[in-house]
């Protein structure tokens, strides 16, 4: 499989396949890289797609830099890797998954894509801190006043990432849509994930036991044989 190295306005990229009209990009979740994209490459270029994959800010060939994996740092990147697919390719798609599927709904928002497949996406950020907040027994104003929280669970809370998803929240999107979803999924609640797939029409499929990390090798031949039906 062709696999080409390329920076898109200092982030570290990989594209994959042979030169054509059509592309997936690949957003991927938290603690994964740019080279996961092989995955979706494996089945997306025998039909006719490239693949590009990209890391996010804090993960893959950009651990130890100093700029943060916020939804700021985030959408900055999506729209920067976009605008470079809308020049080089005529019919785009969207693969993203967890974390990368939040950012996608920010950064995307006003993009066009053929065809959009989430992988357990977190559809809900302020809910999912929320919930962390009760977790770690810290309410708002203690969150304001010290800024940043470490936890237990060894995510630190952040007031200025907090502030920035209730001033930014979600207000629509119009890309046809399918889901992949765990249902044992601890980061999206069943009843948040029901309410956007009704209001955006969205087709989804739920892997019974599944987690919302796709990692087992059942979950795994889940994964593959969705991306077959649906790419």
């Amino acid at each position: 499989m062709k696999k080409q190295e390329i920076t898109i306005d200092g982030i570290p990229s990989l594209l994959y396949g042979d030169s054509c009209e059509k592309l997936y990009l690949f957003v991927h979740g938290k603690m994964s890289c740019k080279e996961e994209a092989a995955r979706l490459a494996g089945i997306a270029i025998p039909r006719g797609f490239q693949v590009l994959g990209f890391d996010l800010p804090e993960h893959g060939d950009r651990k130890g830099h100093a700029y943060a994996c916020t939804p700021w740092n985030g959408v900055r990147d999506l729209q920067s890797i976009g605008s470079y697919a809308r020049k080089n390719w005529k019919s785009l798609c969207l693969f993203a998954s967890s974390l990368g599927a939040y950012f996608s709904l920010l950064g995307y928002k006003d993009f066009e894509f053929e065809q959009c497949l989430f992988l357990s996406p977190i559809l809900d950020m302020e809910r999912l801190i929320s919930n962390m907040m009760q977790w770690s027994k810290v309410d708002e104003e203690t969150l304001k006043e010290k800024r940043e929280i470490p936890t237990a669970f060894g995510e630190s809370l952040s007031w200025e990432y907090y502030k920035y998803v209730k001033e930014h929240p979600l207000h629509g999107w119009n890309n046809p849509t399918s889901i992949l979803y765990g249902s044992k999924d601890a980061l999206t609640e069943r009843h948040i994930l029901d309410d956007f797939v009704a209001a955006f029409g969205c087709d989804l499929d739920v892997l019974q036991g599944g987690e919302h990390y796709f990692h087992t090798l059942e979950q795994l031949e889940a994964l593959d044989e969705w991306l077959c039906r649906k790419v």
